[in-house]
Parts: structure tokens; sequence; C-alpha cells
């Protein structure tokens, strides 16, 4: 009888075996299938509006870290920013900034990047870092955003105000990718001072 009872558990057992492999099978595929989804789900204008929105607060944030904790603080936040704001781990970034003059106009790598927001840089002389001029607010107001798919393009003025209230204000374009983790990465900025008539 124990040994009918042993031979028949075994047996269910290893019945039972491929069936816990093909349910672990169809939950790593159901996972990855997620995964897909999220990395390609169209994206939406509130996730534009949200992106621009925590680019301003970053800005400010570095400033502010430059201002109580020193320029090495704010460079590590600076470094943050860039690796989950902009998509520098998966390929070129189509970067102009504001200030810069040739040879080094272009910023397609995360070390130009990180020079112009902070300086600190040999490599980039000119650079004094545009995110330590102690901004305070930062808004974006767009004149139009363009939604292809998994991707997305937004023209307008970001408007930043220092500690004195000063406003600049620039022309800023933006585009941006879902990145593997499914968030909105910048692979596209362009920013330019208004032009004045002469």
């Amino acid at each position: 009888m124990k040994t009918l009872l042993y031979a028949a558990s075994a047996a269910l057992a290893l019945a039972a075996a491929p069936a816990a492999a093909q349910s672990t099978t169809q939950a790593r595929a159901a996972a990855a299938t997620e995964q897909k989804v999220a990395i390609y789900a169209p994206i939406t204008i509130a996730e534009v509006q949200a992106a621009q929105r925590a680019w301003c607060n970053a800005l400010v944030a570095i400033s502010n870290e430059n201002a109580t904790r020193g320029g090495a603080a704010a460079k590590r936040l600076a470094g943050q920013v860039l690796d989950s704001a902009y998509g520098y781990d998966m390929g070129p970034v189509l970067f102009k900034p504001t200030l810069t003059v040739a040879p080094q106009t272009f910023r397609t790598t995360r070390d130009g990047a990180l020079a112009y927001f902070v300086g600190d840089d040999r490599a980039y002389p000119k650079d004094r870092g545009f995110a330590l001029n102690n901004w305070k607010r930062c808004e974006s107001e767009n004149a139009g955003i363009v939604i292809t798919g998994n991707s997305a393009i937004s023209m307008g003025n970001v408007s930043i105000y220092n500690d004195t209230g000063a406003l600049t204000r620039v022309d800023k374009t933006w585009g941006y990718v879902r990145g593997p983790d499914g968030n909105l990465r910048i692979v596209l900025h362009h920013s330019s001072l208004p032009y004045t008539a002469q």
C-alpha cells in the first residue's frame, strides 16, 4: 500500500513540474509583453507636460543644491537628472544649449551636457554652469506639441526666474521617446534666446 501511495505521489509531482514550469514561463512572457506595451505605448500630452515640469523642477533643484551644499553636490544631482531625464544611455542626444559657442555648440554626449549645466570641466572651458545661476522658479509654456506614437516633439517658451526675480525667457524645442523603463527621455533639446530685431 505504501509503495502504491509513493508511486501515486511521485506521479503527481512529475505531472505538476511541467505545469509549474509552464506557469512560470507564461508569467515571464506576460511580464515581457507588459514591458513592451509600456515601452511602446503612445505618449500623451499629459506625459510631455509632466516631463517639462520635471525638467524645470530639476533645474531649480540643481541651483538650490549648489547654493546650499556646494558645487560637487550640484554636479552629482545634475548627473542623476541627466541619467533619468535624457537619453544619453540610448545614444547621442541632439542638445543645443542656449549659451554655447563653436566648436562646442552641440552637446551630443553626457559629459558635454553635464559641463553645460554645472561647469567644472577642463574639456569645456567656456562653460560656467547654467544651472548654477540661483534659479528659483521655472515655467514651461507650449506653442504646440506633436505626438507620433511613442515619440513627441514640443515647442514653446521656458521662463526662469532667479533669486532677485529677474526673468530669463528662452525658446525651447524638446523631442521625447520612451526609455527602456517606459518613462520619457529627452533626445532632442534646442534652446535659444528670442530674436531681437535691430
